[in-house]
This record gives structure tokens, sequence and C-alpha cells, in this order.
């Protein structure tokens, strides 16, 4: 059988590293797409995973993401008819290949575990034959967008799955100059060119104002938010992918307004801020109600410590053989045909 995975996004790459090679151990033949945006490239780069780079973003707005996907999906459209055919289709949040795919007329699946990205969704979840997400979202929030009898659920985090054979190396400190005795926060920037985060986040400035001068590593999404920190100065800023697990399961705090990187600081059981102003989604709403993720309410609440090595927590490993299952779903049993 021959699968084909796009990745749109730096956390894309992540999440399906182990679903690809979940599938071709299972003697499927994969290939692969990637947008160059954020550290895709990079980061299939870092993984060895072989790819075809096709398309960037477009641009922030809801005009800018349309033609987008009018563009890179006709684009992907002409790749995958130069190939053999395709037997299933799937990316995590990527409308690309689910357009492209169903113009192709190749099944699809789709997973995400952020329910209100509303746009991406109601074209993603309509036009793919299942829908994979986490047990934490309910049901009755995908209605809207069509999905409710093609939902494929699985327990847990999606982190705790594509965590699941990592181990730490601290390699990553050397290549940043780090001194593993001393305190070190991590912080990553707001998704600032993602539709659904339309606010300008005061706190967050005063977050970076907070830990200036400290051994602070800020992860910028943009080229432009890294210029932006170098000219501030007072930050580590990598200038190329790095091994931001590694770094996160080293830090003895993570803040961040976005999504990905505070469940992995949940799933490698460091503690972690959210500053994110968006609408919550149910997988974060049950961590905050948890206490495994923490809403942060002022600049100053943040304390910047040396945490004992006692106080790391056991990790939660999961089978990401189950992720591959729930995607493999349309082909393997008809699922949402």
């Amino acid at each position: 059988m021959r699968v084909w995975v796009d990745l749109t996004n730096s956390p894309h790459v992540l999440v399906l590293r182990p679903v690809i090679a979940s599938l071709r151990a299972r003697g499927f033949e994969v290939e692969v797409t990637a947008r160059d945006f954020a550290q895709t490239l990079a980061l299939c780069r870092r993984f060895g995973i072989a790819h075809t780079p096709i398309g960037a973003h477009a641009g922030r707005g809801v005009v800018g993401k349309a033609v987008g996907l009018v563009r890179r999906s006709a684009a992907l459209r002409r790749w995958a008819r130069g190939r053999p055919p395709f037997d299933l289709a799937l990316g995590h949040g990527s409308n690309d290949v689910t357009v492209a795919a169903a113009e192709l007329r190749v099944p699809s699946s789709t997973m995400f575990d952020y329910e209100w990205a509303t746009l991406q969704h109601q074209v993603n979840c309509r036009l793919a034959r299942a829908v994979v997400v986490p047990e934490a979202i309910p049901p009755e929030r995908l209605r809207r967008y069509g999905a409710t009898h093609k939902l494929q659920r699985y327990p847990g985090l999606k982190e705790e799955y594509y965590l699941a054979d990592f181990e730490p190396d601290p390699a990553v400190l050397g290549e940043l100059g780090l001194d593993r005795g001393a305190p070190l926060a991590v912080v990553r920037t707001p998704p600032a060119v993602s539709l659904y985060h339309r606010f300008e986040n005061s706190l967050f400035a005063g977050v970076l104002e907070r830990l200036r001068g400290e051994q602070t590593v800020v992860l910028p999404r943009t080229p432009e938010q890294e210029a932006e920190l170098r000219a501030a100065g007072g930050f580590i800023v990598p200038r190329a992918a790095i091994d931001a697990q590694s770094l996160i399961a080293f830090a003895d705090v993570v803040i961040s307004a976005g999504g990905t990187m505070n469940r992995e600081a949940v799933a490698l059981g460091t503690p972690v801020y959210t500053v994110f102003e968006g609408r919550p989604g149910a997988v974060d709403e049950r961590l905050l109600a948890e206490r495994r993720l923490r809403r942060l309410g002022a600049a100053d609440e943040v304390v910047l410590r040396k945490r004992p090595e006692a106080d790391r927590p056991a990790r939660l490993r999961r089978d990401p053989g189950l992720l591959a299952d729930l995607l493999l779903s349309p082909v393997n049993d008809g699922f949402g045909a």
C-alpha cells in the first residue's frame, strides 16, 4: 500500500515521524511532502525524513490562507499525478493534502487536537474519511464540522505518543552554550501568523522583560520574530532547528503562547505556564483542571529556580502504532466511506 504524508508546520514533523516509521515497518511505501514554513523542512532533515518541498506559507488572514490553500493544493495535485497512485493521504491539520486527495479521489485521514480552528476543520473534517482526535475533545464540539460519524479517538496527549521513544540528549545544552547548573527557562513565541490567535499579547511581552538577562532560550516561529528578539538582546535565540524536546526536558520552566510545546513540557514533566490568549481547547482545559498546565496571570509570577532531579515525575509513554492504526482506518475497514 502507498501512503502520502503531508507536513505543513514544525510540530507535524514530530507528530508524524513515528507514524511514518510505523507504516514503513509494516511494509507500506510512504512518500512525504512538506511545506516551507517555520522549521518544517529543517526538522525533516534533522530526523532524516526524505521529503519533497512543495509550497510555502501564503501569509496571515482569511484571504492569504485561502490563496495559499488553492495554490498549494494544486501544486500537490500536480506532484501526485506524476507518481504511482496512492491508497491513502494523511496529515495533521493539512487542508492542502485533504483538498488535493479529494480531487484525486484518494481517501484521506486528518488529525488535530485543537478544535477551534474553525475554517481549517470545516475543510478537513468534511473531506477526510477519518478524523483522529484526542478523547478529551467532546464529539459535540465537532458536530458543526460534520465529523462526528468519522471520529477515531485516542487516549491521552499526542505528545505522549511521539515522545514515547525519546530520551533527552544533553548535547543541546552545549550547542547553545548553556550552563547545566544554572536555572533555565524556555520560551515559545505566540503563533502570530495563525488565524485563531488574533490578540496582541501584552503578557508575553512582560514575560520577556521579566526573563531578559536570565538563562533564557526563546524559540521564535518566524524570521521576523527572530530578528526582533536578536535586536532586543538579552536572550539566547537558536540560529537553526535544535533538539527542542531535550531542551524542554532539561528546562526548569517552560512558558509558551502556543499549544504543542506546552503539552510536550507536560509529557516530559517540566513545569509549564501558558500565556495563550485564544479560546482554550478541550485538551488544555483538562490539563489546566488537573494543574498539569498553569495559566500565567502576570509576568512577576514567573519564578526561575533550579528544580531537583527528584521533582521530575515518571513519564507516560504511549504506542504511536495506535495513531497509525486510526489513521489507516479508511483503508483498513472502510470507516467513514
